[in-house]
C-alpha cells in the first residue's frame, strides 16, 4: 500500500487544533500556548512532518525561491560566485534556482520568463547589459534583482563588485613598467558597458600615467572563450604585442597556449596578466598572474542584498547603489 503524505491538515487532526495553529508553530510564531505549542510539536516529530515551501509560499505570496540567471555555467568565475549566493541563500531558507542563459540576450529573457512564471521573490544576474526587452521583464514583475560580479547598462539596479577601472589600470601599469612598448587589452566586447565604460578608461589611462600613446588597434575581443583567445596570439604577436591583460581568465588560458604553440616565452617574451583568478590561473603552466577578486564574497554579499530588498529592508539608503569589494594582484609566473 502506497504511503500517504504527511500535510498540515494531517499535524492538525493529529494535535486537535486548527491548522492555523500548526502554521503559527511551525514559523515560530509567539502567539499560541507553551501546551499547545508543545502538543504540536510532538505530533511534528511523531509524523516527520515537513512543510511544503510551496504551500507556504501560496499563503504567504512568498516562495522564499530566487533566480539566479548565469550566462555561462560552465565558466569557474560564475561557479565561484554561486556558491557564495548559496551559502547565503541557504542560511536565509532560501531556494535557489540555477538558470543558464548562454550569454544570448533572447535566451535570458526566455529564462527569466521562467523565472518567474515559477513566482520567485527576487533575481540575481550575472552577465552583461540588459536589453530592453528583458528590463521591462523585471519591471513588470516587481521583484527585486540584483547584479553581482558586473555592472549593466541599468543603473537603477543594485549590483555587488569590484572596481573594474582601477584594477585594469594597476595591471596594464604593472605591464607597462616592465618596458613593454605595446601592451593589448583582451576583453570580451567593446560594447558592453563594464568594458566601455570601466577597463577601456582604465586602461587609457595607465597608458596616459606612462606618457604612451594609445592605439586602438590594441584592444581586442575574444567573447570569454579559450579559442579565440587561443586565435588571438598569432595576431597579436604580428603585431608587435608583448604583453596582455585580458579580462577572462579562460581567454587567458588559451592566448597561453597559443604563444606557447606559436614557439613564444612567456613570460621572457611575452608577460600575460588575467583578470578574474578562478582555479584557471593556477593549473596553467606558466600559471597566471591576475587580478584577484573575493568571488565567493561578491554572491554572498549579493544575496544578503537581495534578503534585504525582499524584505524591504531599505533602512540603509547607499545599499541601493554599487558595493564596491576590494581586489588584489597575484603576481604569478607569466609575469617577470
Amino acid at each position: 500500500m502506497e504511503k500517504q503524505s504527511v500535510t498540515i491538515y494531517t499535524v492538525a487532526r493529529e494535535a486537535n487544533v486548527s491548522m492555523a495553529t500548526v502554521s503559527r508553530v511551525v514559523n515560530g510564531n509567539q502567539n499560541v500556548k507553551p501546551e499547545t505549542r508543545d502538543r504540536v510539536l510532538a505530533v511534528i516529530k511523531k509524523l516527520n512532518y515537513r512543510p511544503n515551501a510551496v504551500a507556504r509560499g501560496l499563503a504567504s505570496k512568498k516562495t522564499t525561491t530566487i533566480g539566479v540567471v548565469i550566462p555561462d555555467i560552465t565558466n569557474d568565475y560564475f561557479a565561484e560566485l554561486a556558491l557564495g549566493i548559496d551559502d547565503i541563500a541557504t542560511m536565509y531558507k532560501y531556494n535557489m534556482i540555477l538558470t543558464n542563459s548562454d550569454a544570448d540576450g533572447s535566451s535570458a529573457i526566455k529564462v527569466v520568463q521562467n523565472l518567474f512564471a515559477k513566482q520567485v521573490d527576487g533575481v540575481i544576474f550575472m552577465g552583461h547589459d540588459i536589453e530592453n526587452e528583458l528590463q521591462e521583464e523585471f519591471n513588470k514583475a516587481a521583484v527585486p534583482v540584483v547584479v553581482a560580479g558586473s555592472l549593466t547598462n541599468d543603473k537603477n539596479i543594485p549590483s555587488v563588485r569590484i572596481d573594474y577601472e582601477q584594477a585594469t589600470k594597476e595591471a596594464v601599469s604593472f605591464l607597462l613598467k616592465h618596458n613593454n612598448k605595446k601592451v593589448a587589452l583582451l576583453i570580451g566586447s567593446r560594447q558592453t558597458t563594464i568594458n566601455k565604460f570601466n577597463r577601456i578608461p582604465g586602461y587609457k589611462a595607465a597608458l596616459n600615467d606612462a606618457h604612451v600613446q594609445f592605439d586602438n588597434s590594441l584592444i581586442f575581443e575574444a567573447d570569454d572563450s579559450y579559442e579565440t583567445g587561443y586565435k588571438l596570439a598569432k595576431k597579436m604577436v604580428e603585431q608587435g604585442v608583448t604583453a596582455a591583460f585580458v579580462s577572462d581568465d579562460s581567454s587567458a588560458a588559451g592566448l597561453l597556449n597559443g604563444l606557447t604553440d606559436a614557439h613564444v616565452n612567456v613570460p621572457k617574451d611575452f608577460e600575460i596578466i588575467t583578470g578574474n583568478d578562478t582555479k584557471l590561473a593556477t593549473i596553467t603552466r606558466p600559471t597566471l598572474t591576475s587580478i584577484t577578486q573575493p568571488l565567493y564574497d561578491v554572491g554572498a554579499v549579493a544575496m544578503r542584498l537581495l534578503t534585504k530588498l525582499m524584505s524591504n529592508d531599505d533602512d540603509d539608503e547607499t545599499e541601493t547603489h554599487p558595493i564596491i569589494l576590494q581586489h588584489g594582484f597575484e603576481e604569478r609566473q607569466s609575469t617577470r
